[in-house]
């Protein structure tokens, strides 16, 4: 009897947590992500571990930090597609298809793509796009790194 209480009250617990941590919005209204986008993406540097007090502080973007251009449609299956273009060293163009869940005024994005050997291979990311900014982060074998873009 303390079992099916215990778990009647977690069930409850879980199913309003949902329901609390997402706005309601209008379902048929998707928030303005689609359409060109542009800023940098980087190599990942985080902070050393133990303070260095003899060196500058750090910036916000590295050496590393290169200039991108994406375009976001939506696409009629619910998914969406970026296509991002820039310089890794070489011009790059690359189209990926990605999850995107709506959150509030926000798209919510995920997926994994195969960018070829040449590229680092199969790269994870994970993105979140508003009106305003799109930004991400995403990791391969090789690589880690992010990205901010806004609209030109």
């Amino acid at each position: 009897m303390q079992k099916r209480i215990l778990l009647a009250v977690a069930v409850v617990l879980f199913a309003g947590g949902i329901g609390y941590s997402q706005t309601k919005i209008d379902a048929g209204k998707l928030p303005a992500v689609a359409g060109k986008w542009t800023g940098t993406w980087g190599v990942y540097a985080p902070p050393a571990l133990k303070p260095e007090t003899t060196s500058a502080p750090k910036k916000d973007y590295t050496a590393q930090q290169k200039a991108m251009d994406c375009s976001v449609e939506a696409l009629p299956d619910g998914k969406w597609q970026a296509t991002f273009e820039g310089e890794c060293g070489r011009p790059y163009k690359y189209t990926i298809k990605m999850q995107g869940r709506q959150v509030g005024d926000v798209v919510m994005f995920s997926g994994t793509a195969d960018l070829g050997e040449m590229d680092g291979g199969v790269y994870d990311w994970i993105g979140r796009a508003s009106g305003k900014d799109f930004v991400g982060f995403f990791t391969s074998r090789g690589y880690t790194g992010t990205f901010r873009l806004a609209r030109p």
